[in-house]
C-alpha cells in the first residue's frame, strides 16, 4: 500500500480540483491567520492547480533524495519507515487542499484547529518510527555527532522519537484550545523537541567517544 499511496493522494487531489473548479468563486482563500480567518486569496485556477502540483513536486523530490545520499544503502534497511514519513507529509498537503476547497465552497472548516492537529498527529507518527531510522544525510536528527557515530545516531533517535511523540500529543491537545495557543504550541513543542534531541546527541557523542 505504501508504494501507491502517494499516487492515490495525487489522483484524489486532481479529482477534488476538477470537481471544484466550476463551482469555485473567482477568489479562493489560500491562507488563513491564527484565528482561522482568510487573509490571502488566489484565483480559482491557482487554487486548483497549486496543491496537485505541490504534491507531485514533493513526491518526486522526496523519492529522489535517497538516490543522491552518500549512505543510500541504509534506505533499504528503513524503507518502510521512510515511506511512512513521506506519506504522512503528503497527507498533510492533501488535507490542506481539501480544507481550502471546502472553505471556498462555503463549508465551515476550522483551519486553526485542523492543521495544528494534523501536524501534531504527524509528529506522533514520525516519533514512533524514528528509532527505526538508519544513518543518512536527509532524514532524521542529523547533527555532526549523529552523522559521525552510528551508536550516537541510534541513541539520539530513540530519545528523539519519544520527544516527538510527546510534542505531537501536546500539539494535538493545544489545537482544541483557544487559537492564540495552538500556533505558539506548534513552535514551542515542535522546536523544543528538536532542540532537545540535538543537545542530547552532543552529550551522547561525548559519552561514546570517552568509551
Amino acid at each position: 500500500m505504501r508504494k501507491w499511496y502517494p499516487a492515490l493522494l495525487v489522483v484524489l487531489s486532481i479529482i477534488v480540483s476538477v470537481y471544484a473548479y466550476p463551482r469555485l468563486p473567482d477568489r479562493v482563500p489560500i491562507h488563513w491567520n491564527i484565528h482561522g480567518q482568510p487573509n490571502g486569496y488566489g484565483s480559482r485556477l491557482f487554487a486548483t492547480v497549486l496543491f496537485p502540483a505541490l504534491l507531485l513536486v514533493m513526491w518526486a523530490f522526496l523519492r529522489g533524495l535517497p538516490r543522491i545520499d552518500p549512505r543510500r544503502a541504509n534506505y533499504a534497511k528503513m524503507e518502510g519507515t521512510y515511506d511512512l514519513v513521506v506519506n504522512a507529509a503528503l497527507t498533510i498537503v492533501l488535507l490542506a487542499h481539501g480544507s481550502s476547497i471546502a472553505a471556498a465552497l462555503g463549508a465551515h472548516v476550522a483551519i486553526e484547529r485542523v492543521i495544528p492537529a494534523a501536524i501534531g498527529l504527524m509528529l506522533v507518527v514520525i516519533g514512533n518510527v524514528m528509532p527505526r531510522a538508519r544513518p543518512n544525510w536527509w532524514f532524521g536528527i542529523r547533527t555532526p555527532w549523529t552523522l559521525s557515530n552510528d551508536r550516537v545516531w541510534e541513541r539520539t533517535h530513540r530519545v528523539g522519537g519519544r520527544l516527538f511523540v510527546a510534542a505531537g500529543v501536546l500539539i494535538v491537545i493545544a489545537a482544541f484550545l483557544p487559537p492564540l495557543v495552538a500556533l505558539p504550541a506548534i513552535v514551542v513543542f515542535g522546536a523544543g523537541s528538536s532542540l532537545a534531541a540535538v543537545v542530547y546527541s552532543y552529550f551522547a557523542w561525548r559519552e561514546e567517544t570517552k568509551r
